[in-house]
C-alpha cells in the first residue's frame, strides 16, 4: 500500500509540472491526501482524495491518471476506516461503514473490495447483536440477528443466537421455531438443550398450577428431543401419580431412577415406586423397590418397615 502511494505522488507531481494550473490544485489535493494517509489520517486522506478526484474530473482527459488513482485509493481507504470502527466494537457504525465501502467500490470497479466489504456486513451485525444479547438487551439483539439472517439464511449460529434473544424478550413461541429452525440447520446439540430448557420451565409450572395433563405433554416434549434426561421423566411422573395415573407415574420414576440411580431423591423415588406398587397389589414389584430405598436418611426407615411387612 505504501508504495502505491509514493509512486501515486510521483505520478501527481509529474502531472502537476506538465499541466496547467486546475490541474495542479488536484495534484497537490492528491499529494496531501498520500501525506495524510502516510500519516495515519485516514479520515482526511479520504476526505483529500474525494477532493482530487472532484477536481481531476473536472479536468477531463487531462485529469484521467488522477482520477484512476483516486478511484482506486477512496474504496480502500473505506474499508480500512469500516475495520478500525469493526475493531473498536461499534459494530451498527462499522456494518453502515462497511456497506458504504461496497457502495462506492462497486462504483469505481474496485471488485475485490466490493467481496470484501460486503462479507463483513453481517459479521458487523453478529458482533452488535451479541453485544445486545450478552446485556439482556433482548428485543434489539433480535433486530440485529434478523439483520444477519436476512443477509446469510443458512448462518445457523446467528439463528440459534436469535432463538435466545427471542426467548430472553418473552417470544417463547417464535423461539421454539427459531430453535426448531437452528437444529435443522446444524445446531442439533446447542438447539435442544434451548428447547429442553424452555419445556422444562413450562412443565414445571404446569406442576405447580396443576395443570397435570399440561406438565406431562411439555416434558413429553423433553423426552422426544433428549430421550436421556432424567428430569423429564421425574415430572412426568409426578404430574401422571397426581392426576392419579399410578400406571403412567411408574413407568416414567422408574425410567427416571435407570437414568438416575443415585440423584439425591432417588431413594425418595424409589420408596413412592413401591407405594404405587403396593397400591397396586403387585408385592413382588414393591418389594423392589421398598429394598432400593432402605438407604434413604428420610424414607429409609419407613421402607424397611413397609417390606418387613410384605414377608
Amino acid at each position: 500500500m505504501k508504495k502505491f502511494f509514493v509512486s501515486l505522488a510521483a505520478l501527481m507531481l509529474a502531472a502537476g509540472l506538465s499541466y496547467a494550473q486546475d490541474l495542479s490544485e488536484a495534484t497537490e489535493t492528491a499529494k496531501s491526501a498520500v501525506e495524510a494517509f502516510e500519516s495515519g489520517n485516514k479520515t482526511e486522506a479520504l476526505t483529500l482524495f474525494n477532493q482530487a478526484l472532484e477536481l481531476a474530473t473536472a479536468c477531463g482527459e487531462a485529469g484521467n491518471d488522477i482520477v484512476s488513482q483516486c478511484k482506486a485509493a477512496i474504496p480502500t481507504i473505506s474499508l480500512s476506516l469500516a475495520k478500525e470502527e469493526y475493531n473498536a466494537k461499534n459494530f451498527v457504525d462499522a456494518a453502515k461503514m462497511f456497506a458504504e465501502a461496497a457502495a462506492v467500490a462497486e462504483k469505481y470497479e474496485a471488485f475485490d473490495v466490493v467481496e470484501e466489504a460486503t462479507s463483513l456486513i453481517p459479521k458487523a451485525y453478529f458482533g452488535g447483536a451479541n453485544a445486545l444479547l450478552n446485556n439482556k438487551q433482548f428485543a434489539e439483539a433480535v433486530e440485529l440477528y434478523k439483520k444477519v439472517i436476512e443477509l446469510e439464511p443458512e448462518n445457523a449460529n446467528a439463528i440459534l443466537r436469535l432463538g435466545m434473544a427471542l426467548n430472553g424478550a418473552g417470544n417463547t413461541e417464535e423461539a421454539i421455531s427459531t430453535f426448531l429452525l437452528a437444529k435443522d440447520k446444524g445446531k442439533e446439540k446447542d438447539a435442544v438443550k434451548q428447547l429442553c430448557n424452555i419445556y422444562t420451565k413450562q412443565a414445571a409450572a404446569s406442576l405447580k398450577g396443576k395443570k397435570f395433563a399440561e406438565a406431562v405433554e411439555a416434558a413429553g416434549k423433553i423426552i422426544d428431543l433428549n430421550p436421556e434426561n432424567a428430569q423429564a421423566y421425574q415430572i412426568a411422573g409426578q404430574a401422571s401419580q397426581l392426576a392419579g395415573k399410578n400406571a403412567d407415574a411408574i413407568s416414567y420414576f422408574e425410567k427416571y431412577l435407570e437414568l438416575a440411580p443415585t440423584a439425591k431423591n432417588a431413594g425418595q423415588i424409589a420408596y413412592t415406586v413401591g407405594a404405587l406398587y403396593q397400591s397396586a397389589k403387585n408385592n413382588a414389584k414393591a418389594k423392589e423397590y421398598y429394598q432400593k430405598a432402605v438407604t434413604d436418611p428420610k424414607y429409609g426407615a419407613e421402607a424397611a418397615k413397609l417390606l418387613n411387612s410384605l414377608k
